[in-house]
């Protein structure tokens, strides 16, 4: 799936489950009972109306944690760490979408085949196909929190600041010829690539629901400065994290 039909359809996944819990919410005398207490001391009702409220933004209780997983570019699993309302810094190691960079792996090819190893310099090479057999990213951000509970009770804005790190191994299958009259012959190299750079964060993220749970949607800027300056890469994903 292409990458913008994917945040599209997981933006409407995440305004649809935003609208359900918006709609289940609990009033009382027309105000919400949200985040009365923290989870671990629920807000007390009898019968349909006994509920749990995810406590994540609320002020006194500062501060908390969630873990959890992030499905997308990368998937990983997600640590965040809230230290006020308004700050908090978040943590996720995983695996890159490596089909997503086909294209980019296979431009990569004539920067990383050794034409020296070739005993002539009319030898022709092309690429013939490639196979990524890891692509690890993790990555660390800084955040700035913006309540807008007005909109929705439980949901939060956030902006932020970050550094990513990427080590990818890769495979190249490739044909040859040393001289015209050849016919073509296979080769293989492997080749691992660190990069790592800077990268902006946008993200919403809501917690209005029976159990400690809170559900993002980010999309991260990312620069690389160390394998191919000047490269520039839209990433992010959606996730779920459960906040203690």
């Amino acid at each position: 799936m292409p990458l913008r039909k994917f945040f599209i359809l997981a933006a409407f996944c995440l305004l649809s489950v935003i609208t359900h819990a918006q709609k289940a919410r609990i009033y009382n005398g027309g105000k919400s009972m949200y985040t009365r207490e923290r989870y671990n001391s629920p807000a007390k009702f009898k019968g349909a109306k006994a509920k749990t409220v995810c406590p994540i933004f609320e002020t006194s209780k500062y501060p908390y944690q969630g873990f959890g997983i992030k499905l997308g570019d990368p998937f990983a699993l997600t640590y965040k760490y809230y230290f006020s309302k308004r700050f908090s810094a978040a943590a996720d190691v995983g695996k890159a979408s490596s089909g997503l960079y086909n294209r980019y792996f296979q431009e990569k090819f004539e920067d990383y085949v050794v034409r020296d190893t070739f005993k002539t310099s009319d030898a022709t090479i092309e690429y013939y196909t490639h196979k990524v057999l890891s692509d690890i990213i993790a990555e660390v951000k800084i955040l700035y929190n913006f309540d807008v509970t007005r909109i929705s009770p439980g949901l939060q804005f956030y902006i932020g600041l970050g550094w990513e790190w990427k080590n990818t191994k890769l495979q190249y299958d490739y044909t040859y010829k040393e001289s015209p009259a050849q016919t073509d012959k296979f080769g293989r190299f492997n080749r691992t690539r660190f990069t790592m750079g800077p990268q902006a964060v946008v993200g919403i993220e809501y917690a209005h629901f029976k159990i400690p749970i809170s559900a993002f949607m980010e999309l991260e800027y990312f620069s690389d400065i160390l394998a191919d300056p000047g490269w520039n890469r839209v990433e992010g994903g959606v996730g779920l994290r459960y906040i203690f």
